[in-house]
């Protein structure tokens, strides 16, 4: 768990397949930046695309994307100073991440996040992402 201004937090870091079905979880505190998780994320996949948001526009993460010869569809950040061209009907495919994590808010349990180790939690996590693969 993570210190803010707001109390303690836990961020979680999702990777979806093609059909919105959760495929790998990872956790860190509240205050730790996205990037920093991008490759663990990603790490043993062979996909076609990898679809993020603006957090994940890093010239390293990029690169790392395109050595697995994918194409990162990740709109570039408003300060960078030479803009990419992304497929920005493709990244309309983002939103698979995001139901993902309104179908985690429906159980209580991770929503309000219970538990106090990142272990149990970790677990938890996985149970309904089971779930969320039989439904």
């Amino acid at each position: 768990m993570g210190k803010s201004c707001g109390g303690l937090s836990t961020k979680i870091y999702a990777a979806v397949d093609a059909l919105g079905n959760p495929v790998r979880f990872i956790l860190t505190a509240g205050q730790y930046s996205e990037i920093r998780q991008a490759d663990a994320l990603i790490e043993g996949f062979s996909t076609d695309y990898v679809i993020a948001d603006k957090g994940y526009d890093a010239d390293l993460f990029i690169e790392v994307i395109e050595s697995g010869e994918a194409i990162a569809v990740i709109p570039p950040k408003k300060n960078r100073t030479t803009a990419r061209a992304y497929d920005e009907h493709l990244y309309r495919e983002r939103n698979l991440v995001e139901r993902v994590f309104q179908k985690l808010k429906h159980y209580r349990r991770i929503a309000t996040r219970y538990e106090r180790l990142a272990v149990t939690y970790q677990a938890m996590l996985s149970l309904v992402a089971t779930v969320i693969w039989l439904n």
